[in-house]
């Protein structure tokens, strides 16, 4: 089949390759001339035969917004819109509606895999009417892991099944695809917070010598081997102590995102939200908030605590003799 592809990054100059290898013609757009294939979205569209499928795949929000916006006037009843960026779900029913009135289908693709998922497949959960996807299906399946992959089906969870078994669902109606990609992000955020969380606690134990040989053991037989264990071993591989990298974490707000959702429907997530915490205090230099702890250990029971250009005050501090209230 024909595909356009509007956004040749990381992500989607590895797609519009994969998908030509199964035998797809792809047309695709970028600003960037020296990757596109085309000079304008104009151009993209006219060079599809109708019915068209358009795939978008830039930064969720302003950028999404005004692509769709764009293909709205340039596309025709009958045609579809596929959003395979990072978009929330709410944006998706919005866009869905927009394009509806133009007689334009929508659906939309959560796609997880990376700068590997050229060579090993893309884990893909899209959301949409059983009509609209089945006019995309042919990238799902050429997108999706197969046979044919370098990774091995022992490192996609063993059991014997055969590669390619899983890795694409049509989880539901529009936005069910972006929702699941979400808590896929969160359960992500969380896993990698207790791997980070158990290394260090691993490298302050002076009985163990040999941590990075320890996560390489857990690869096989334990109940934690995964895909982000086989990284975290990569990783130390290549920096045995992580020295060369700064303790920063950014987070891509999808980890926000499912907080939010949890607080909407009420569902408890203290793993996942913690995870997502923990990013925030990478980012400070010194803690507002531990400051503020500080400052209260010392007024209530004298503790000691570090000035801001270094030194300890003691117990004789401002607040070390104050009379606690009485009744608390």
């Amino acid at each position: 089949m024909e595909l356009g592809l509007v956004g040749l990054g990381k992500m989607g100059g590895n797609m519009r390759e994969r998908i030509r290898r199964g035998g797809h013609t792809v047309i695709g757009y970028d600003r960037n001339p020296d990757v596109a294939d085309v000079g304008s979205l104009k151009e993209l569209v006219d060079s599809l035969s109708a019915p068209r499928v358009v795939w978008v795949m830039v930064p969720a929000g302003s950028a999404t917004q005004s692509t769709i916006d764009e293909l709205g006037e340039l596309l025709s009843p009958g045609d579809l819109v596929v959003d395979g960026g990072n978009s929330r779900w709410t944006d998706d029913e919005k866009h869905a509606e927009e394009l509806k009135a133009k007689g334009i289908g929508f659906v939309d693709c959560g796609v997880s895999g990376g700068v590997w998922g050229l060579e090993n497949g893309y884990a893909l959960m899209y959301g949409g009417s059983a009509e609209d996807v089945a006019k995309v299906q042919p990238v799902f399946d050429a997108l999706k892991p197969n046979e044919s992959d370098a990774q091995s089906a022992t490192t996609r969870g063993g059991g014997g099944r055969r590669v390619g078994e899983f890795g694409s669902v049509h989880a539901g109606k529009v936005g069910a695809g972006h929702f699941a990609k979400m808590v896929h992000n969160g359960i992500e955020y969380a896993m990698m917070q207790s791997f980070a969380e158990g290394w260090e606690l691993l490298e302050a134990a002076d009985s163990v010598t040999d941590v990075r040989e320890v996560f390489r053991s857990w690869q096989e037989g334990t109940v934690i081997r995964s895909w982000l264990l086989d990284l975290a071993v990569k990783a130390l591989d290549s920096d045995e102590h992580l020295d060369a990298l700064r303790g920063y974490a950014a987070d891509s707000g999808e980890g926000r995102w499912t907080v939010e959702a949890a607080i909407d429907k009420a569902v408890p997530l203290p793993a996942i939200t913690a995870s997502l915490f923990a990013r925030f205090s990478s980012r400070q230099e010194d803690s507002p908030q531990m400051k503020m702890i500080a400052a209260l250990r010392n007024q209530f029971g004298g503790h000691a605590v570090t000035a801001a250009k270094g030194g300890e005050k003691g117990a004789d501090s401002p607040g070390a003799d104050v009379t606690p209230p009485t009744g608390g």
